[in-house]
């Protein structure tokens, strides 16, 4: 098998000279480089954007929920209120009840 030596160009700085085919093919890829850099900018933008929409909707969806627990809370004080002013004496025998109740068990531990 001969092998053929063909001189290469040899620049200024030392370096050998790339042939024309090797720098189309190096600006080609260079150009898709900075192509899929952008789309991938793109999508992150997109991405955030999308982020940013998700969260903005999770927090109108708590505070609806908050309010609505708040509402609830109220709504069963004003009833407890209510009992206890319609029967103070059974109030105190539930809450002195419950406090033995919760007195004994402490003991207990």
């Amino acid at each position: 098998m001969d092998t053929v030596n063909e001189p290469v160009p040899i620049k200024r700085n030392g370096k050998a000279a790339r042939p024309p085919s090797e720098r189309r093919a190096h600006g080609r890829l260079g150009r898709k480089a900075r192509t899929v850099t952008q789309d991938l900018q793109e999508l992150g933008g997109m991405a955030r954007e999308m982020a940013q929409e998700k969260v903005a909707q999770l927090r109108a969806s708590a505070s609806e929920y908050c309010e609505e627990g708040q509402d609830k809370v109220q709504q069963v004080e004003r009833g407890f209120e209510q009992f206890v002013r319609q029967q103070p004496l059974k109030s105190i025998l539930i809450a002195a009840g419950v406090g033995m109740l919760l007195g004994v068990l402490w003991m207990r531990r």
